[in-house]
């Protein structure tokens, strides 16, 4: 494989990249996650593709990448520690940006059969109610404020209580106050739901709106930062995960796991499918029916501790 003697700024088609982001951003109204990472995928193709053919890379070489291409590039990235899952999200970046190479081109997208290589079916991983509301305490308590360990409260419980997205609680704003007995959430592209407010989540947020130094209204974030910008969600990542250790919790009690398991213990609850696909948000049913292999899996589990034939 030739080297590439040249930047990526000396591909054409790296105009068709930052062209490519800014169609993501403002005409397909995808999230800024979305598009860095879509967008750091095309970047990546094309780097690939001067390496690999020895030559800038212009619309013409993207019109001409085949399956045997496209499979030394997805061979390239799993050598460099890609994981399957993150492959089929690599190749599905491909393909959009392929396909919108094209689109600009003026031609219809013949895009390389390529399959994503397979991932083993994992299972969300739910905690049990009193460790998801001690993990909340927990992280309040040693928060370097009160009114941030009432602002880390009431996001975790919001995640465990309600069932959002730490992306969908930090871009909540002060136009959800005051609060009432449900909240509308904007979710994945753009997409809104209402969520049911329990009493307790809905007192975490009050103390945290009384506590709180600065002010929360309008279209700016509800939940700030320590200096009043808005909130980094790493930062919620890491108190949970201060909070996990000193309780001795397992590694998988992550953000996203609060709200597997608001999905889990619904589910078990009586919930139904349907239902919990609208308060989740879930675009298709298939995404909200692992839950019930979720619900299996501990049922069996509660057997094998417990029947005497286990």
């Amino acid at each position: 494989m030739a080297d590439d003697p040249t930047g990526l700024s000396d591909h054409p088609a790296a105009a068709l990249a930052a062209s490519w982001a800014s169609n993501l951003q403002h005409d397909r109204r995808r999230s800024p996650h979305t598009v860095r990472a879509y967008v750091a995928t095309a970047h990546r193709l094309i780097g690939f593709l001067g390496r690999y053919r020895g030559e800038a890379v212009d619309e013409a070489a993207l019109a001409g990448v085949d399956a045997a291409t496209l499979r030394a590039f997805l061979a390239d990235r799993r050598a460099g520690g890609l994981g399957a899952a993150s492959a089929g999200r690599e190749l599905s970046g491909v393909r959009a940006f392929l396909r919108y190479a094209a689109e600009q081109a003026g031609r219809t997208a013949q895009l390389p059969r390529t399959r994503a290589p397979k991932r083993p079916r994992t299972l969300p991983r739910p905690v049990a109610p009193d460790d998801a509301v001690g993990l909340a305490h927990d992280a309040a308590e040693a928060a370097s404020a009160p009114w941030i360990g009432a602002r880390d409260l009431a996001i975790l419980l919001l995640l465990y209580g309600a069932g959002l997205r730490v992306a969908e609680a930090l871009s909540l704003t002060g136009a959800a106050l005051p609060l009432g007995a449900t909240l509308r959430v904007t979710g994945k592209r753009s997409k809104t739901r209402v969520v049911p407010i329990v009493p307790a989540v809905r007192q975490a947020i009050d103390d945290y709106v009384r506590e709180c130094p600065y002010p929360l209204s309008g279209e700016a974030p509800l939940f700030l930062g320590a200096r009043g910008g808005p909130l980094n969600p790493d930062l919620v990542r890491r108190s949970v995960a201060a909070a996990r250790r000193r309780l001795g919790l397992p590694d998988t009690l992550t953000p996203h796991a609060l709200r597997h398991s608001f999905a889990t213990h619904l589910l078990a609850g009586g919930a139904d499918l349907r239902s919990l696909q609208e308060l989740l948000g879930h675009a298709s049913l298939s995404s909200t029916q692992i839950y019930t292999a979720v619900d299996a899996a501990r049922l069996l589990d509660v057997y094998r501790h417990a029947h005497p034939r286990a």
